[in-house]
């Protein structure tokens, strides 16, 4: 499927708010992140159901898509950027008005649990979106992280190619097999990319680079996901392998015998005839990447980078 890519955000744009996913705990961290995004001199408009909370839903199913559709529909919003991740963005993929999405490409942010509608998005539609900061989580800080302001609004709003992607303070990217590979790249937050294995809504494996990160997941439990990839050829389908960071992926428990996350990774991938690098700073983290997903990337092993070759963005 041919990529569509979104128009470059400029000064004055409108940036459409939804919560198609969890709302946060303090709603007052919605408007600190409205202030940041006016502070740089961008118009915003909130969803009208952003802050309603359904449990652990930003809202009812109905309410989520209504937010989302009606940003999408909107011909003076620009870009969309999502709340914060949580639970339920996934419960709205057989409900999207996919047509709608493709006529009105526009900028798309977050991650977490929004990588459901990412790749659904990019599976369906061909739209290159961001794995990028949310509003009630990266831009409602009191001291918003330079590394990830910097990178994140360089890529979009500069139509220009994005080149070599680099860690902050010159941290090195670390490889764990040899080798060079070249495709579309794909994935997110790994919970939620096993969620769609098998549905309408799964991404392309085939020649695609992979990325992958999570939080919060035992080692146990990164192992059945692996095997899961594994089982479904995923690992013979790509064209390389990135890990992002496994945030709290640790052993929990001490008392009890465990195979740690270095384990886990070592026996499912070390031995891949595809390029794989790590410690890639992307993820639950504060200094955090943003990754468009659906550009043609190149991942080189044996001189340690990785160079997305074209522009996120016209």
């Amino acid at each position: 499927m041919k990529m569509i890519k979104p128009k470059r955000l400029k000064k004055g744009d409108v940036i459409g708010v939804i919560s198609p996913a969890s709302s946060p705990s303090d709603l007052e961290k919605i408007e600190k992140g409205v202030n940041y995004l006016e502070g740089l001199g961008y118009r915003v408009e909130v969803g009208k159901n952003v802050g309603k909370i359904n449990g652990y839903l930003a809202g009812t199913d109905s309410e989520r898509l209504e937010d989302l559709h009606s940003m999408f529909k909107n011909k003076n919003v620009n870009a969309i950027f999502n709340v914060r991740g949580g639970y339920g963005s996934g419960r709205l993929l057989d409900k999207i008005n996919f047509g709608l999405i493709k006529r009105n490409p526009k900028i798309f942010v977050g991650y977490s649990d929004i990588t459901a509608l990412q790749m659904a998005f990019l599976k369906k539609t061909g739209l290159v979106t961001f794995a990028g900061p949310m509003v009630a989580v990266d831009f409602s800080s009191d001291k918003v992280d330079p590394f990830m302001e910097e990178n994140f609004w360089k890529i979009i709003t500069n139509n220009k190619k994005i080149g070599k992607i680099n860690n902050p303070n010159g941290e090195k990217f670390y490889t764990l097999t040899k080798g060079r590979g070249e495709g579309n790249l794909i994935g997110g937050n790994l919970a939620l990319l096993i969620s769609l294995m098998g549905t309408d809504y799964q991404p392309d494996f085939k020649d695609a680079v992979l990325l992958i990160e999570d939080i919060g997941e035992d080692p146990y439990r990164i192992d059945r996901m692996f095997y899961q990839l594994k089982y479904v050829k995923v690992f013979n389908k790509v064209k390389g392998i990135i890990l992002g960071r496994f945030v709290d992926c640790y052993i929990k428990d001490k008392s009890q015998p465990s195979l740690s996350l270095n384990d886990v990774i070592s026996d499912y991938l070390e031995g891949l005839k595809v390029p794989v690098i790590y410690n890639v700073k992307h993820g639950h983290i504060k200094e955090n990447l943003t990754i468009p997903w659906g550009l043609k990337t190149k991942i080189n092993t044996s001189r340690c980078f990785i160079e997305i070759t074209e522009s996120a963005v016209i």
